[in-house]
């Protein structure tokens, strides 16, 4: 990184006086070169990814491919709906027309698919790995192996392609126990089984008749842990990592965490549960011992690094449950909106390999988003539901902004939904009971009758006060 970027950081780190358009208050035109960035991706974490790269001082401007009605209409980013973020040549004819000085890639699929392999080997700056390091989410089975070989705290486990041999070690093991699709099954191809039968249900969904397609064609049998789960962030550059504030989500779809696993029902930021000390302890025994077994095998991570983890009840200590290779959603939602730093810089140097020594300036207080999904979701759900009154949301308490994730417009104009997850209701407050309350205010402002949410986002971390609502 150049003296005047490292200069521009150090700025970063100490200046806390930011205002909500521009994290640092300077004139960047005159200041500082600006970066054009193309997002790839069109759901809430992009949109998300959108607003805090606008916000950075040395964005030139955004493009997001293939964006949303959301993004294109809050003027986060300019949207590109006809690039084919599979086609790599496209994808960097477009960035070489378009003067673009990073890539960021948001969704997993791209990953896997080697998009960051084309655009590097281009000589495009790009933030994600590679798509041999995205096995890390892309293959449970390999990032159980990689915890073998480098003493990574985690769950017992055994892999399986046959359905009897699965069901026997099954019986053996007793439940409850989880059963999971090894390869990208969207969220979905996780069992938690509290009964044998189910357990036996959820391997024969997979192996037997093929459910999850080739994502499950390979099951992981894992031991069932009791505790608490959290989300870790941290950003990766091959060598170095960095953490990001803490934040935890919500992953059942029903109120008190019941019903089957989804994308993400709600999160939070900071997560109490997350101490410094604890942080610590995921870094060392976690984080560090991932990124240089990484390197160590010839697959240098650069990009984000999301531990799903669990904190055991009868240790206190973390357990890596399983890695994702991009920002989480909903966690994403929250941590863009609490960010301060310059992100276009900070990404620059990860992409370098230039993280040591960086740290990240994040807001006081916290920050809130309540998921709205279509009706049905996370099994078959209605698409095409109008969607209203979301400028009146947005405007209801400070702090509030609604991020798209799943939405587009109709022949008239008028938001309708497209997806399971459409809407990520956001707000900051001073503590997170403030930004609870003003993003279910927000939540009750939308007008939508397709649609549905969870009123007891952040009852773990506020367990006296869960928030009731109508609806």
């Amino acid at each position: 990184m150049n003296a005047l970027s490292m200069q521009f950081l150090s700025h970063l780190g100490s200046d806390t006086s930011h205002s909500e358009s521009s994290p640092v208050g300077v004139d960047t035109k005159n200041n500082y070169q600006t970066v054009t960035v193309l997002v790839i991706g069109g759901g809430g974490r992009e949109h998300a990814l959108c607003y805090a790269l606008q916000r950075s001082p040395s964005c030139e401007t955004v493009l997001c491919a293939p964006g949303n009605a959301g993004i294109s209409s809050s003027k986060n980013a300019t949207c590109i709906s006809d690039l084919d973020i599979y086609d790599g040549e496209a994808v960097i004819s477009f960035c070489r027309k378009r003067g673009v000085g990073l890539v960021v890639v948001g969704p997993e699929a791209p990953l896997v698919a080697g998009l960051t392999n084309e655009l590097v080997k281009a000589g495009i700056p790009t933030f994600g790995p590679s798509a041999e390091a995205s096995a890390l989410e892309g293959s449970k089975n390999f990032m159980k192996h990689l915890c073998d070989k480098y003493d990574i705290p985690t769950a017992k486990y055994k892999t399986f392609t046959d359905p009897s041999a699965a069901k026997q070690y099954i019986q053996e093991q007793g439940a409850p126990i989880v059963i999971k699709a090894d390869g990208l099954a969207a969220g979905k191809g996780v069992t938690v089984a509290m009964t044998l039968e189910e357990a036996h249900e959820a391997v024969d969904s997979m192996l037997v008749k093929g459910d999850f397609g080739s994502a499950g064609c390979r099951v992981i049998v894992e031991e069932f842990l009791e505790g608490e789960e959290a989300s870790f962030f941290a950003l990766v550059d091959g060598e170095n990592a960095i953490p990001l504030e803490s934040a935890q989500d919500h992953k059942r779809v029903g109120d008190g965490d019941t019903g089957p696993n989804t994308g993400g029902m709600g999160a939070y930021s900071p997560a109490p549960i997350l101490t410094k000390e604890l942080q610590s302890i995921v870094m060392d025994s976690i984080i560090i011992p991932t990124v240089k077994g990484m390197s160590a095998e010839g697959s240098k991570f650069v990009g984000v690094l999301y531990a799903g983890l669990m904190i055991e009840k009868k240790s206190g200590m973390p357990k890596l449950i399983e890695y994702n290779v991009r920002f989480g959603d909903p966690e994403c939602q929250v941590l863009m909106v609490r960010l301060e730093s310059d992100l276009v810089q900070v990404l620059l140097a990860a992409c370098r390999g230039e993280l040591n020594g960086i740290s990240l300036n994040w807001s006081p207080g916290s920050a809130m988003v309540v998921v709205m999904a279509s009706n049905g979701y996370p099994g078959s759900y209605e698409k095409g539901t109008l969607i209203e009154n979301l400028e009146e949301a947005e405007l209801v308490a400070p702090g509030v902004k609604i991020f798209h994730a799943g939405t587009a417009f109709d022949s008239e104009g008028r938001f309708i939904a497209t997806g399971g997850r459409v809407l990520g209701i956001t707000a900051k407050g001073n503590d997170l009971e403030e930004a609870r309350d003003r993003a279910y205010q927000a939540v009750e402002k939308v007008n939508w009758s397709g649609g549905f949410f969870r009123r007891d986002i952040g009852w773990r971390a506020l367990p006296q006060k869960q928030y009731a609502t109508k609806g």
